[in-house]
């Protein structure tokens, strides 16, 4: 029993306790009309996977949606990887991707740690996971009640971590699972019954945010109190209409903007956008939008940016 746990399911303590999208609002959503994406878009990022580093310097390469490989102090993470053609549970029907990962999966250096924030199929994608485990089998990173699928695929090495816990590596980042405002599902019966939630990886004198999925609320300031600011926050700018169904569960680019101030981040990047038609916005729109708000908000130039798909920077 907790703040967000009642003993059987998990709720949002900034939302009322019975929330989460139920199967007529969720089909109704599924109704609204949809803006037409491009079949295929050729990426323009070009990876830039053997940078040399300085000490504490972090290069992030955004791979897709919101998979993103960094690197630093000689460690290398992978935020909710899917490699896979659909963010769904079967292979013939559900989003199908636009365009292919901004780094090709044999291309990849050996991974130390996935990063794993929810259950859900674009970010906890089964296919991905068991090539990730053949090829070098990383320590996995989980949120609480979903350790026990993740063992199904052959790992052995996993954290599964409640809100604020954190784990310890040696010669490694600590790294604290923190709050979202979300839900989980894989199924027809099994809402809210694992947990949700982000990331901020610190290392050294340094400090990662990886933002996971979620809508706005006053968790982003809860994490700046208890943890610091990040240097870097890596946040949700897409997937975000209709907004009378999503904007509990999904920030959209003026919210994001809010929560980088919220986290008192140094530079903020968007993610979750342009890889799988979830929700009807055209492709571009959350990238728009962002430029838009950042312009309103008085925002200075390059604090919150959007990277290429296989783009790297360093930060």
């Amino acid at each position: 029993m907790s703040d967000h746990f009642d003993g059987k399911r998990f709720f949002n303590p900034t939302l009322p306790s019975d929330f989460a999208p139920s199967r007529r609002s969720t089909l109704r959503m599924m109704r609204e009309p949809k803006a037409r994406w491009p079949r295929w878009i050729e990426n323009k990022g070009v990876p830039r996977l053997q940078l040399p580093l300085g000490a504490n310097e972090a290069a992030i390469t955004f791979v897709n949606h919101a998979t993103f490989l960094i690197q630093i102090n000689g460690v290398t993470i992978l935020t909710d990887p899917v490699w896979s053609q659909r963010a769904s549970p079967v292979r013939w029907a559900g989003p199908k991707r636009v365009r292919a990962p901004g780094v090709p999966f044999d291309d990849l250096p050996p991974v130390d740690i996935v990063l794993l924030s929810h259950n859900h199929y674009d970010h906890l994608d089964v296919a991905t996971l068991k090539r990730l485990r053949q090829r070098c089998s990383p320590t996995i990173v989980t949120a609480h009640s979903d350790a026990r699928l993740v063992a199904q695929l052959g790992y052995i090495k996993i954290h599964e971590l409640d809100w604020w816990d954190d784990v310890r590596f040696h010669d490694a980042p600590k790294i604290t699972f923190v709050p979202a405002q979300h839900f989980s599902a894989r199924g027809l019966f099994d809402r809210q019954k694992s947990l949700w939630g982000g990331y901020m990886l610190e290392f050294q004198e340094r400090r990662i945010y990886y933002g996971g999925d979620g809508g706005y609320s006053t968790h982003f300031s809860d994490i700046k109190t208890r943890l610091g600011s990040p240097d870097v926050a890596i946040l949700g700018i897409g997937a975000y209409e209709p907004r009378w169904f999503m904007q509990p569960i999904h920030m959209n680019p003026a919210e994001a903007i809010r929560a980088h101030c919220d986290l008192g981040a140094k530079q903020s990047i968007g993610m979750h956008f342009g890889t799988f038609q979830l929700t009807p916005e055209p492709i571009d729109e959350p990238k728009q939008e962002l430029a838009r708000a950042l312009l309103q908000g008085g925002i200075p130039d390059g604090q919150f940016v959007v990277l290429d798909e296989g783009e790297t920077r360093i930060f």
